[in-house]
């Protein structure tokens, strides 16, 4: 009876260090979950993006409202007939 109490106390530590040392073993795991949670969120934020980048999309195939926006917007085009003023502000407001 000793004996194999003596076995079945070694199989247990050996069980033990597999658990908490061995490959794919506790604090794998937990390293795993952490890589899962933090890879969501990007997947969430990428998500996000996208939907804004097909709506922008979409409003540029539906019509010239957008298009007219982004070429004042971005590249400072001017419609005919428009005065154009720029306000430069004093180095002393900043």
């Amino acid at each position: 009876m000793r004996m194999l109490t003596s076995i079945l106390l070694v199989f247990f530590v050996l069980l033990q260090y597999r658990l908490w040392f061995g490959k794919n073993s506790v604090p794998d795991y937990l390293a795993l979950e952490n890589e899962v949670t933090r890879q969501m969120l990007d997947n969430e934020k990428l998500k996000q993006r996208n939907k804004l980048l097909y709506a922008d999309t979409d409003d540029l195939k539906s019509g010239l409202d957008a298009i007219e926006e982004r070429a004042r917007n971005e590249l400072g085009m001017i419609k005919e007939g428009e005065t154009f003023f720029r306000i430069i502000p004093n180095k002393q407001e900043r």
